[in-house]
């Protein structure tokens, strides 16, 4: 059994993110100009910041750099996070989506659009909107098996009145609060 250069990648680095207590999401080796541009993406629940980017970043140059699995070649190595349009390819990114709105492709062709409330190891439930905004929506239980493949959306103008109710209250006139009368 061959492995490809993606596996031989994968098992170096996979060790490495959970040692971070990271989940390696997608590595990618593309050709750019002369150079091979290695991609990595990694997560974990509550997401990642900077600052565990760039640490694991430095620890995985430093383990390619140590190892043969790049060969002698020069490489670009660009390490980031899946995005806010992150593809749900496994239960633990559904459970990350909970509260996210995501575009679904089911396996019988057909297309819904809809909130993901919970998940588990087999399947979601989620909040299916109306179509065109008329109705209401409506709670659906989806078993992975009958997704295609499905997709977070974002949202630009979601008003979620949690939020909304524990925001601060600020005056209607900034200058009011902290005005010394000093001009």
């Amino acid at each position: 059994m061959s492995t490809t250069h993606t596996d031989r990648l994968r098992a170096l680095l996979e060790p490495l993110a959970a040692q971070a207590g990271l989940d390696l999401e997608d590595v990618k080796v593309t050709q750019a100009g002369s150079r091979r541009q290695v991609q990595i993406d990694v997560d974990a629940d509550g997401g990642v910041d900077l600052d565990a980017i760039a640490e694991f970043s430095r620890v995985v140059g430093e383990a390619l750099d140590e190892s043969d699995v790049m060969g002698s070649g020069a490489y670009v190595l660009e390490v980031g996070s899946p995005g806010a349009e992150r593809p749900l390819t496994a239960p633990r990114h559904w459970a990350r989506a909970e509260g996210r709105l995501a575009k679904i492709h089911l396996v019988d062709g057909g297309e819904i659009v809809a909130r993901v409330l919970e998940s588990d190891e087999d399947g979601a439930l989620v909040e299916v909107q109306p179509v065109k905004g008329r109705g209401r929506p409506k709670e659906r239980r989806l078993e992975f098996a009958e997704v295609d493949r499905a997709r977070v959306q974002v949202e630009f103008n979601r008003k979620d009145e949690q939020l909304l109710d524990e925001a601060p209250d600020f005056p209607d006139d900034a200058s009011e609060e902290g005005d010394d009368g000093a001009e």
